[in-house]
């Protein structure tokens, strides 16, 4: 069973200690980084552990943008050592089932490095469809949510 799960004192040091493996480092920030921005934005950032029968596999953080007035799935990554498993898919399940249950959602945005079509195609298998947006490390995709 796979479940989203605060992060807490108990199991930050594990949460700091998962990685992508090597060829994926160009695609997400690490951990840190987005631990760091979850505390900046701690009244809009949403961190979780993601754990699969009580084992630790990844990390995930959604988010509202206010100057957007936008959801996010700001980060989803799964520790090198658990990846196709099928446990991404059932982690962003989980994520976009918390925020439409949670906030009044219309859209749910997120961004994917150019070379990342991996996570291009999971996206894509959930709905999810490029926007137009970019920079110059991203491209951005949307899912507009039925209500």
């Amino acid at each position: 069973m796979v479940e989203l799960k605060e992060i807490t004192k108990n199991n930050l040091d594990n949460v700091l200690k998962l990685k992508v493996a090597k060829n994926q480092e160009d695609f997400v920030s690490s951990n840190v980084h987005s631990l760091a921005q979850a505390w900046v934005y701690r009244k809009t950032a949403f961190p979780f552990a993601i754990y699969a029968d009580n084992v630790m596999v990844g990390f995930i953080m959604l988010g509202y943008y206010e100057s957007k007035n936008q959801y996010t799935i700001w980060k989803l990554m799964i520790d090198k050592q658990y990846q196709n498993r099928g446990f991404a898919k059932k982690a962003l399940n989980l994520a976009i089932n918390y925020l439409v249950n949670n906030f009044t959602v219309k859209t749910i945005v997120l961004g994917v490095a150019f070379e990342n079509t991996t996570a291009r195609n999971l996206y894509r298998s959930f709905g999810f469809k490029e926007t137009g947006e970019s920079d110059e490390f991203q491209f951005e995709m949307g899912l507009v949510i039925d209500t």
